[in-house]
């Protein structure tokens, strides 16, 4: 079992159920889903970025990325409908945790100047997002292969009603928010 969730069921749960008066243990907020999401507009001139993206993805998540298509022919952009430019991982269970727990304990912390996450960043429903600048935080990229360095949003999904239990959640995993 992953330790986050180990750390999850036996400490934040008890928090969590504490803290906001729930009942019945399954009431308490938990972690969903994580979606991380790369794109490379790049990729409209060379399909060998998103190739590189697609490797990279792959290596951070432990999961093998989908290609995202354009929805709509943009002229200006030099874009086709169906084009791909970009790529998207859904990690859940096991490798959500691992994920998680790499992030908050080893990329978070190599990100040059970090002074935090915004702790404002939730839309209403118990989501949070944010973005990175670099992939090359993440231990498992090499930074001498590295042809590029491309950004990538994170989404963390919870089950948790209001903004205020899921930073309650993310707090109980060592999210590092800004004061």
């Amino acid at each position: 079992m992953a330790r986050l969730k180990e750390h999850y069921e036996q400490a934040v749960r008890k928090q969590l159920q504490e803290r906001f008066g729930y009942t019945n243990p399954m009431q308490v907020p938990r972690l969903d889903k994580i979606v991380i999401n790369m794109a490379v507009g790049e990729a409209v001139g060379d399909s060998k970025k998103l190739t590189n993206a697609i490797g990279e993805m792959a290596k951070i998540a432990g999961q093998k990325p989908v290609t995202c298509r354009a929805r709509k022919s943009v002229a200006n952009f030099k874009l086709r409908e169906g084009m791909a430019i970009g790529c998207k991982v859904t990690l859940r269970r096991e490798r959500m945790y691992e994920f998680l727990d790499r992030l908050v304990n080893m990329a978070l912390p190599r990100v040059r100047d970090f002074r935090g996450v915004s702790a404002t960043s939730f839309d209403g429903r118990g989501n949070y997002a944010f973005g990175m600048k670099e992939q090359i935080v993440f231990p498992e990229i090499n930074y001498d292969e590295v042809d590029e360095v491309r950004g990538m949003d994170i989404i963390i999904c919870t089950t948790a009603r209001t903004d205020d239990e899921a930073k309650a959640l993310l707090d109980g995993f060592n999210m590092p928010f800004r004061k």
